[in-house]
């Protein structure tokens, strides 16, 4: 496969600025008051309202489970499909009948949806009940946009896309046992679907030292679990000088001695032999590998700008589950992209029937305006899209059954993060696999790594007990 070119992305980010943002801002008028974010998208988004809060529980805020009872509700958007631009409308109307009856509080849209005109026009046309609008680019720059908010709509839209922003550890972290550790920002590949070079901007990554320090201090906490998170994540380094690639970066990480180590989401085109060797030699990368497939057919491929044909994929993943004992590997794909065949479709199946995933995320194609796809003719009506989809999932849903059948009486090592959502006398955790595992064992053993008998095996989880 080929790799792409080293030097041109690197001097595209030569001008990048460094900006670091350690030191809580001091500000009386907010002690006390209420904030509720609700999030939508990937787990970059997840991350990025982990900084949101940490950002404002800096200057006296403090987090509520409810809209209801809160002073400012924040909306982190995403833009991949169009039912998440449904979803978060659908909220506002909402959050419009809580500003008539509370007209003090402060409704804020940011996130990826922020970085589109049309989203931007379309709030200032119909929803101008909403104060602040504000994108990916500027988040470190909340609490000022709070201190001096004007009446009426606010927008600070900015494309500040050559910055790399280090907040320290001003992070209200979601777990105290997993954290996600952002190496890059942004995108340039330019799949013909996709938004997020657009809404996210180009690859910018972090300096090796500041990860490593990151995952340091993580240890220290307490912290069993990292998991570095792009939205390319194996491109990180290529718009550094003299600093890591990604493969030097993931086994500098594996040294410090965190327990476990995860990546997401990795583009098969940046997937170089370097990585498959440090992901096999260190036991604290976990064998879990995320690589989107998004079509088996070639044209389709070509038409996505995906970079990569059927035959390159499966002699990546053919690869992968040579050098890699034991890896699971999960996927994503697209049906019902403009003018996909019947025969198209055909070679995606024959892909999932040969890599036999243990899972995979799979969407009908939503155009979002900007992208060349959406410029695309689309030819094939919605119920052949629907008939598509239920085809290829039962499909996928047969392998991971499968799968995890093979855990059926074999003992795993299971880090347990909280307690189950379907029986509160269980916890649950994650096998090195990422096979989600609902554990009858003492609620005292949440936070550690303990031996799981797996009892049952079900599509999507598994159940077990600690001996």
């Amino acid at each position: 496969m080929n790799l792409p070119d080293m030097q041109s992305a690197k001097s595209r980010n030569k001008e990048r600025v460094e900006f670091i943002y350690s030191t809580p801002i001091v500000n009386n008028e907010f002690n006390g008051k209420k904030y509720f974010i609700r999030t939508y998208g990937c787990q970059m988004n997840v991350h990025d309202s982990e900084e949101i809060a940490g950002l404002l529980e800096n200057i006296g805020f403090e987090s509520v489970e409810s809209e209801e009872v809160a002073d400012i509700i924040i909306l982190n958007t995403c833009a991949i499909r169009e039912n998440a631009h449904d979803k978060v409308f659908g909220f506002l109307g909402r959050c419009k009948h809580l500003k008539e009856l509370k007209p003090d509080i402060k409704i804020i849209v940011c996130g990826c949806m922020a970085q589109e005109k049309s989203v931007v026009d379309e709030i200032m046309s119909k929803h101008k009940y909403i104060d602040l609008v504000f994108g990916t680019h500027n988040i470190h720059e909340l609490p000022n946009y709070l201190m001096n908010l004007t009446g009426g709509l606010n927008i600070e839209v900015k494309s500040n896309e050559g910055n790399v922003f280090e907040i320290g550890e001003n992070f209200k972290r979601d777990s105290k046992y997993v954290a996600w550790v952002n190496i890059m920002y942004g995108c340039d590949k330019f799949c013909t679907y996709c938004i997020v070079p657009y809404t996210r901007g180009k690859e910018r990554s972090r300096k090796s030292k500041d990860i490593l320090k990151e995952v340091e201090c993580l240890k220290m906490k307490g912290y069993k679990e990292v998991t570095l998170l792009g939205q390319n994540v194996n491109a990180y380094g290529n718009d550094l000088e003299d600093d890591l690639n990604f493969a030097a970066l993931l086994e500098a990480v594996a040294k410090t001695g965190i327990e476990r180590i995860r990546f997401v989401t990795s583009h098969p085109w940046n997937f170089t032999d370097e990585m498959i060797d440090i992901i096999a030699k260190y036991d604290n990368i976990m064998p879990y590998i995320h690589l989107p497939l998004q079509s088996g057919s070639d044209r389709i491929l070509k038409l996505m700008g995906r970079r990569y044909t059927k035959a390159e994929y499966l002699s990546l993943y053919e690869k992968l589950k040579s050098k890699i004992k034991n890896v699971a590997i999960t996927t994503d794909i697209i049906v019902g992209f403009p003018n996909e065949t019947e025969e198209d479709f055909n070679e995606t199946l024959s892909v999932v029937e040969e890599c036999k995933y243990d899972g995979a995320f799979t969407f009908i194609y939503s155009p979002r305006e900007g992208t060349p796809a959406a410029k695309m003719e689309d030819s094939i009506p919605m119920n052949v899209k629907e008939e598509r989809l239920q085809k290829l999932n039962e499909i996928v849903n047969k392998y991971s059954n499968m799968n995890n059948q093979k855990y059926l009486n074999t003992k795993q090592k299971v880090l347990l993060v909280g307690t189950s959502e379907k029986d509160n006398n269980k916890l649950y955790g994650y096998t090195e696999t990422m096979k989600l595992v609902n554990v009858d064992c003492d609620k005292n053993l949440v936070g550690n790594i303990v031996d799981v008998t797996i009892t049952e095996a079900k599509s999507f989880s598994l159940d077990g007990i600690v001996e």
